[in-house]
C-alpha cells in the first residue's frame, strides 16, 4: 500500500508529462528540454522549459520533491513550526507569443510536517489554475471557469464560489488600486484533512483540478493561436506582463516560499514573462479593448 507521500508524488510526475504531450502538440514547433536538479539539503525536481515555439513564447513545466529541516527563517517567515517539512508539487507558467492567447498560470501541491520522531503532524494541500488574458474573449472566460466550476462540483458545490473568491483576492497587485493579475480561476491553500475528508479525498480533489488543466486551457489556445496581430497589441501584451512580473515579485507566497527555502532560482523565476514593459504612468484609451481588459482586472467578474 503506497503511503500518501509516494501516491502524490506519481501523480505529479504523470500529470507533468501529459501536460507537455499536450502543449507540445499544440505549439507544433518546440519542445520541452528537461533539467533534472537535486537539492544539497533534500530533495529535487524536474524542469521542463519549453521556448520560441510556434505558439509559446517561453513557459516551464515544473515538478519538485523537496523536503529538510524546519529553519529559524521558516518559523519566523512562514509560520512554520516543526521539526522537518516535505513539499511535492508542479508549477506551470506557459508566455504565450500571440496575445490573443492568454498566459497561464497553475499549481497543486501537498505539504507536510513532522516531528522529531518522523511522524506527520501536519499536512494540507493547496493549488489552483489561473488564466492571464491580454484581451478580453468573454466565451473564452465562462470555458475556462465552467471547466473549474465542473470539477469543483463533484466533490462540493461550494468550493467554486469560494476559490474563485480566494483566486480573485490573492493575484492581486494591491499597490495598483487591487489590480488583479488577470482574470482569475480557482485558487485553495491549507486544505487540511478531517475526519470527514480525509487524505485521499483531498488528493483526489487536487487530481480533479490538475486533470481539468488541458481541458480548460487548450481549446482556448487552439481558437487564438492563429488570429492576426499587430506591434500595438503586442505593446499591450508586454504592459500587462510587467504587471505579471510586479506581482510574482513583490505579493506571491510560492515565490517567496521558494527564496526562503533555498529554492532552485532558475526555476523558481521561471514564472516571468521573456520581455516586459514597463511605462511611466500608462493608460489604455477609455473604452478600447485594452481598458475591456483593464476593468475586468479591477472588477472581477461571475463568469459562470
Amino acid at each position: 500500500m503506497s503511503s500518501p507521500k509516494e501516491t502524490w508524488i506519481e501523480y505529479i510526475h504523470d500529470l507533468q508529462n501529459r501536460i507537455c504531450a499536450a502543449v507540445e502538440a499544440s505549439d507544433g514547433k518546440a519542445v520541452f528540454q528537461e533539467d533534472v536538479w537535486t537539492r544539497p539539503e533534500g530533495g529535487g525536481g524536474i524542469t521542463r522549459v519549453i521556448a520560441n515555439g510556434n505558439v509559446f513564447e517561453k513557459g516551464g513545466v515544473n515538478t519538485s520533491v523537496v523536503y529538510g529541516e524546519v529553519t529559524d527563517a521558516m518559523r519566523s517567515q512562514l509560520k512554520i513550526n516543526g521539526h522537518s517539512w516535505f513539499a511535492c508539487g508542479l508549477s506551470l507558467v506557459l508566455h504565450p507569443m500571440n496575445p490573443f492567447v492568454p498566459t497561464v498560470h497553475c499549481n497543486y501541491r501537498m505539504f507536510e510536517l513532522y516531528n522529531e520522531n518522523g511522524d506527520c503532524v501536519d499536512r494540507w494541500f493547496g493549488g489552483g489554475t489561473d488564466l492571464t488574458p491580454y484581451y478580453l474573449y468573454e466565451e473564452d472566460a465562462r470555458h475556462f471557469h465552467r471547466v473549474y466550476k465542473n470539477a469543483c462540483d463533484k466533490f462540493d458545490p461550494e468550493f467554486f464560489p469560494r476559490f474563485k473568491k480566494t483566486c480573485d483576492d490573492y493575484f492581486v497587485n494591491w499597490h495598483r488600486n487591487k489590480e488583479r493579475r488577470g482574470i482569475g480561476g480557482i485558487f485553495y491553500d491549507y486544505q487540511r484533512p478531517d475526519e470527514h475528508r480525509d487524505v485521499n479525498w483531498w488528493m483526489d480533489f487536487g487530481k480533479a483540478c490538475g486533470d481539468s488543466f488541458m481541458e480548460a486551457y487548450i481549446p482556448i489556445v487552439e481558437k487564438r493561436k492563429n488570429q492576426p496581430y499587430t506591434e500595438a497589441n503586442k505593446h499591450w501584451q508586454e504592459i500587462r506582463r510587467g504587471r505579471y512580473t510586479e506581482f510574482n515579485l513583490v505579493h506571491d507566497r510560492g515565490t517567496l516560499f521558494g527564496l526562503k527555502t533555498n529554492g532552485r532560482i532558475e526555476s523558481i523565476l521561471m514564472s516571468l514573462p521573456p520581455t516586459v514593459r514597463f511605462e511611466y504612468n500608462y493608460q489604455p484609451a477609455p473604452g478600447s479593448e485594452e481598458d475591456k481588459l483593464l476593468q475586468a482586472c479591477l472588477h472581477p467578474v461571475d463568469w459562470v
